[in-house]
């Protein structure tokens, strides 16, 4: 008989009770892969709940918890800390000092536990500024404050009768997590989300995951901070799937060849890195391979589901899939049936090519605010619509407000903001989650979106331009790794471009040409010059790109041009080129 998931920590019971595991989490320790059983996770877990206990923890305390990189301790930490009522706080590994201070001060986190000694120090250098009584390592480093000295600390009571008064106690409309988001735009903010807006969100989302029960495997790659990742382990949990972490995003594509994955949360981000490799890899051929290969993606390019094709659309794609597909499903472990995208707005293109390459790819929306799904593409049912992210999942109400922003009810909506009545009256009025996301529900009940509010802009012309829709189009030229448009109460759209340093280097090694700084080669500026000329032809006079400038280093989450999630911080990267903005402007 199945256990009821009401709260968080059941997705976990329930895959002792029905689908325990030997390998119900694995990592990687001195290159070889380590599993944890269902039994020992739990086990831990209540060795976690009673070192809390012992150190005086109560429901609805705080504890925070800091990874730089994904592992079975942190659930295990998890499950403890929720199982007793109090609540997870996790943040980024990449935030700094400041902002571990303010974030670690406003949810009055009493612990906190973080994976590396660099972290460690971090936080201790400004725990004083807190209300922090103690902070711990998520792994063992022979010290008074690792893992298993933790694990200890409750060793010599037992808590066995008071955590399962306190686990029997917990509603679900109780707190389970307080999550900061990244801060793309002013102070974070504390997304309160309660035990039933995790499992609402993860069981209905369930419902449109075609996976059967079984020792299927998944890799956790993406910050588990993230609500997106976080519920995906839970998922997993649920269904019993082996959990694999990876150790890097920069290792992700030998992971993927190792575990052999069957399916993959993703950002767009990192789809497009995939297709970028393949691409080059393409692109090294010649002869008739070299054809083959960019006739299959033209073909792919042009897919469209539930057979609307034709016949002979569909024999080009068999012979497509044995002779190209094939190769890159090889490349991708084997087994991937599909992947779930989400976090921001992924380009057509690639959902038709993957698609039609055996690996589809279902496109969906949500917030951290909203737990984080809203809607979600499914195949059932003639769910599956691309361009679109989907029809809302079941009991999930979507609208669009007068203005054209997206409003989202259900029990998927989280609390509130932690401290901030005011912005959480802003925020959700009428049971309206007000997303900042603008779109439209077509006739088919499928929702678009068009563009983020916040960052639509208008020209001193008085014309409104949608950067994300411009972006998304410029972003499939093989020069161009990342853009942002701009132009603000300026005359004229432009963009900052950080091209493809890796693809330049070889189209100038292609032409017995030698660059000295990539940012004012002629040539290469004429290049790309000649991609937005393409791109813009998409577009209205007044949206297009009428100058641009390239950025000389790469935007990655550790310089700060990018969030965890690998979303563009627009602030960030306009403060940072602001010499480029103004010689755009002022020349």
């Amino acid at each position: 008989m199945s256990t009821s998931i009401s709260r968080v920590f059941d997705f976990a019971y329930q895959q002792l009770q029905n689908h325990p595991s030997e390998k119900c989490f694995n990592y990687k320790q001195d290159s070889i892969w380590e599993s944890i059983s269902t039994e020992k996770y739990l086990s831990d877990a209540q060795k976690v709940s009673s070192s809390l206990l012992h150190l005086g923890i109560k429901p609805t305390d705080k504890i925070a918890v800091i990874a730089s990189n994904n592992h079975p301790n942190w659930h295990i930490l998890d499950i403890g800390i929720l199982q007793i009522g109090a609540q997870n706080v996790p943040l980024y590994a990449t935030l700094s000092e400041k902002d571990y201070a303010y974030i670690l001060n406003h949810s009055d986190a009493l612990f906190c536990f973080v994976t590396d000694k660099n972290l460690y120090e971090k936080v201790t250098s400004i725990k004083d500024k807190t209300s922090l009584k103690r902070v711990f390592y998520l792994q063992d480093f022979q010290s008074d404050d690792d893992w298993s000295t933790f694990l200890e600390i409750g060793i010599s009571h037992n808590y066995t009768d008071e955590i399962n008064t306190i686990k029997n106690s917990i509603q679900p409309k109780d707190l389970a997590t307080i999550i900061y988001t990244s801060g793309t735009t002013g102070t974070p903010k504390g997304v309160m989300l309660t035990h039933e807006n995790i499992v609402f969100t993860v069981l209905k989302t369930a419902q449109r995951i075609d996976l059967n029960h079984g020792k299927k495997k998944i890799i956790s790659y993406l910050p588990i901070c993230h609500i997106f990742e976080r519920a995906a382990c839970y998922y997993n949990q649920m269904m019993g799937f082996e959990v694999y972490f990876a150790e890097s995003l920069e290792t992700i594509g030998e992971t993927i060849k190792e575990v052999k994955p069957h399916y993959l949360a993703v950002v767009p981000r990192l789809l497009e890195k995939i297709f970028d490799k393949i691409v080059d890899k393409g692109s090294q051929l010649s002869g008739i391979k070299k054809r083959l290969f960019f006739w299959a993606i033209e073909v792919a390019e042009k897919f469209e589901p539930y057979q609307k094709n034709g016949a002979f659309y569909h024999f080009q794609l068999s012979i497509a899939k044995k002779l190209i597909f094939s190769k890159w499903q090889e490349a991708l472990g084997g087994n991937l049936q599909f992947m779930i995208s989400g976090s921001a707005p992924l380009q057509e293109r690639l959902i038709r090519v993957f698609t039609a390459a055996g690996m589809t790819i279902f496109e969906g929306y949500g917030l951290t605010e909203s737990s984080p799904a809203g809607t979600l593409n499914e195949l059932k049912n003639n769910g599956f619509k691309i361009g679109t992210v989907g029809k809302p999942l079941e009991n999930v109400e979507v609208k669009i407000a007068e203005d054209g922003e997206i409003l989202i009810k259900g029990k998927n909506v989280m609390l509130g903001y932690y401290k901030n009545q005011d912005l959480t009256n802003e925020t959700i009025r009428n049971g309206y989650l007000h997303t900042g996301d603008i779109g439209i529900i077509d006739a088919d009940g499928f929702l678009k979106i068009t563009d983020r509010k916040k960052e639509i802009f208008k020209t001193s012309g008085g014309k409104y331009i949608a950067p994300a829709a411009l972006e998304s189009e410029f972003k499939q030229s093989r020069f161009i790794e990342q853009i942002m448009v701009i132009g603000e109460s300026e005359k004229m759209p432009a963009a900052l471009i950080q091209p493809n340093f890796e693809f330049v280097k070889e189209w100038a090694k292609r032409h017995n040409h030698s660059i000295i700084d990539v940012t004012a080669d002629q040539n290469v500026l004429k290049r790309i010059q000649k991609e937005i000329d393409y791109y813009n032809q998409k577009f209205g006079k007044w949206e297009q790109i009428k100058k641009f400038e390239i950025t000389p280093d790469e935007w990655s989450i550790e310089a700060g041009h990018l969030t965890p999630t690998m979303k563009m911080k627009r602030k960030v990267i306009q403060e940072k080129y602001k010499n480029l903005v103004q010689k755009i402007y002022n020349s």
